[in-house]
C-alpha cells in the first residue's frame, strides 16, 4: 500500500491513523510490562491505565492533525463527554478487549477508524502483543505490517471441508451461535477476545464471524474498514445490508463479518 503525504486526501488521514496505533501500541506494551490497576466504569465494564493514556494519545494526535474532524471515543463518551459526528467522524477504541489486557491474554487491539455519510472507509489497528499493525480503505487496498515488512492482505475463498468460524470468547457458548451456524459446513470454531477476529477474516485464516451480542461503534469501525478493503464484509445478520454508522447511543446490532463464502 503506498500511503500519500498530500493533506486531507484519505491515505494521508490512514497514515495518521496508522501512526497514532502504532504510537499507542508502544504505550500499551509499556504499561503492560510495569503493571497496572484495573477499575470498573459505570457500566460496570473494566478499564486501565492503558485505556486511558492510549486515548489521550490518539486524541491528541487526531485533533491536532485533523481538527476539522470529529473525534468520537470510548473513554470521553463514558466520562460523559459528548461529540456530534456530523456526516464525517472518526471512531476510537483505544483498547478494545480490556479484559483480556487485564486478565494477561494477548487477543486486544487499537481501533482506528473513519466515517463518512454512515459508512466505515478507513480503518487502523493495532495488535500491540502480535507486533501487527493493520491499515485499509476504500480504494486503498488493507495491509498488515509486522517484523517481516508489509504484506497486502485478502479475504480467502471458503475452504471446499468447511469454514472457520471465530466467536467471542465471552459469547462462545450462547445457543444463538449454534443455531446460527446450523446447516453450515464448519471445519473449525474458535473463541477469542475484541476485533482480532475481524483481521484474521481479513488476512484469509478464518472465514466468518458472527457477532450476536452487544458492540459499539468504535469497535467496529476500523476493522469493518479493513475488512472490507480486504474483500470481505460487515453485513446486518440478516444479510439486508452493511453495518453502518451513527445510531443512537452509537450502540450496533448484531451482525456477521464474511470473507469469500459464496451464497
Amino acid at each position: 500500500m503506498t500511503l500519500s503525504t498530500a493533506p486531507g486526501s484519505d491515505a494521508a488521514l490512514l497514515t495518521l491513523a496508522l501512526r497514532l496505533a502504532r504510537e499507542a501500541s508502544d504505550l500499551i506494551n509499556a504499561i503492560r510490562a510495569k503493571g497496572f490497576v484495573t477499575s470498573t466504569k459505570s457500566d460496570r465494564s473494566p478499564v486501565t491505565e492503558a485505556d486511558q493514556q492510549a486515548e489521550k494519545h490518539i486524541l491528541a494526535g487526531l485533533r491536532a492533525e485533523a481538527p476539522h474532524i470529529p473525534v468520537i471515543a470510548e473513554e470521553e463518551v463514558a466520562a460523559g463527554i459528548h461529540v456530534k459526528g456530523g456526516h464525517e467522524y472518526w471512531l476510537v477504541d483505544p483498547l478494545d478487549g480490556t479484559r483480556e489486557f487485564a486478565a494477561g491474554r494477548d487477543d486486544f487491539t487499537v481501533n482506528i477508524g473513519l466515517v463518512r455519510d454512515g459508512r466505515a472507509v478507513l480503518g487502523a489497528m493495532a495488535l500491540p502483543a502480535y507486533g501487527q499493525f493493520y491499515a485499509g480503505g476504500v480504494g486503498l487496498g488493507a495491509v498488515r505490517y509486522d517484523a517481516e515488512g508489509e504484506h497486502p492482505i485478502h479475504v480467502r475463498t471458503a475452504p471446499k471441508d468447511g469454514l472457520a468460524v471465530l466467536a467471542s470468547r465471552h459469547h462462545g457458548d450462547d445457543p444463538a451461535l449454534a443455531k446460527f451456524l446450523d446447516g453450515r459446513p464448519i471445519a473449525s470454531l474458535g473463541n477469542i477476545g475484541s476485533a482480532v477476529k475481524f483481521v484474521r477474516v481479513a488476512e484469509g485464516v478464518a472465514d466468518l464471524y458472527p457477532r450476536l451480542g452487544p458492540t459499539m461503534e468504535w469497535d467496529t469501525a476500523a476493522p469493518q474498514a479493513i475488512v472490507e478493503a480486504a474483500g470481505g464484509h460487515v453485513t446486518l445478520l440478516d444479510g439486508s445490508g452493511p453495518l453502518r454508522y451513527g445510531k443512537d447511543g452509537w450502540k450496533n446490532p448484531f451482525f456477521v463479518c464474511v470473507g469469500d463464502i459464496g451464497a
